[in-house]
């Protein structure tokens, strides 16, 4: 467990929710090598199975910027890596950083960082009021068509406009980057051939294949920047038909179970 009272403020936070994506479908795309990139920053080379707080992606991210990562699924959990200054009495570990903030995202602002949302699914593009809650927490956010899911290479189009950011950190000023990607998210098939425009399982494999290449740009250039907290998970998961059930935003195993990752880099 990463001791994060030892890295915040001294290190910059890359934070990627990966968009609906399942931690079966996570954990064999790995285990067959198709994320390369990713797997060389999973601490035992595989992705942990957490639970996440919400089944869809507004109320996952909220309770994320509260504070409340997915948990494990485990009986008993080991200590959260950050958490908003909880009421007089609750225990808190002493390797949980506590933030005196409403939000992890106010609270590295208040600490000095530059926080940095790049945006994936509509809930993070400002189309709509709603649209804008989300970014509203950061102090920097940015969106456009290129990064939704409907755009095939919307990674890339992500992972440019952080890399360009990055070059323009000034005084070694601590960054939290914040990215959605959304290309896990549905519509997917457009990574599978003979898909016949229906998304899978296979075809969200394959969008995770897609994003890993990019997602190693970035990972590639972090040092350079300095040192890192690296978390990445998804903020929920899907379905392709199990049981009866398509979509997400509701308490079925294959949603509210997801990969995650925690490690340090730098």
């Amino acid at each position: 467990m990463i001791d994060t009272t030892a890295c915040i403020p001294g290190r910059h936070i890359l934070f990627v929710t990966l968009d609906s994506l399942r931690y079966d479908v996570a954990h064999q795309t790995t285990a067959t090598g198709r994320t390369p990139c990713l797997s060389a920053i999973l601490p035992s080379g595989q992705w942990e199975r957490r639970h996440t707080p919400g089944t869809f992606t507004y109320p996952a991210h909220q309770a994320f910027f509260a504070g409340f990562l997915p948990k494990p699924a485990l009986p008993t959990p080991p200590s959260r890596l950050w958490e908003c200054r909880p009421p007089v009495g609750k225990a808190i570990r002493p390797t949980t950083y506590v933030f005196d903030a409403p939000d992890i995202i106010t609270g590295l602002a208040d600490l000095g960082y530059r926080t940095v949302c790049i945006g994936g699914v509509s809930y993070f593009s400002r189309e709509t009021p709603l649209g804008s809650t989300l970014p509203d927490y950061f102090t920097e956010d940015h969106w456009e068509p290129a990064f939704a899911s409907a755009e095939p290479d919307s990674t890339r189009h992500q992972v440019d406009r952080a890399l360009s950011l990055l070059n323009d950190v000034q005084n070694r000023q601590p960054v939290m980057l914040f990215l959605n990607v959304s290309a896990t998210h549905i519509p997917h098939h457009h990574y599978v051939t003979d898909s016949d425009g229906i998304d899978s399982t296979d075809s969200q494999a394959a969008a995770l294949a897609y994003a890993d290449g990019q997602l190693g740009r970035l990972l590639d250039a972090l040092p350079a920047f300095g040192a890192w907290l690296v978390v990445a998970t998804a903020d929920h998961g899907d379905t392709f038909g199990d049981d009866g059930f398509t979509g997400h935003g509701i308490a079925h195993p294959a949603v509210f179970t997801v990969p995650y990752a925690e490690t340090l880099v730098g």
